[in-house]
């Protein structure tokens, strides 16, 4: 089974000197799946706030991971 990272270009957070910075951010890591497909769909499932916050979900990056 595999294990992927997916992460998106959307939002920003703010440095400790409170400036916001835009940057990349982690949307989350799916195990025990067999392709980058089944990630997809088991991270949308088991995450209703993905879809809640609005993400532009067609611009998750998507890494497979060890």
């Amino acid at each position: 089974m595999k294990k992927y990272i997916f992460i998106t270009p959307e939002g920003s957070t703010f440095s400790p000197n409170g400036n916001e910075i835009e940057n990349m951010q982690v949307i989350g890591i799916v195990e025990d799946v067999m392709d980058e497909n089944e990630a997809y769909k088991k991270l949308l499932m088991e995450n209703d706030w993905i879809i809640d916050s609005e993400f532009n979900v067609a611009e998750f990056i998507c890494y497979e991971i060890n």
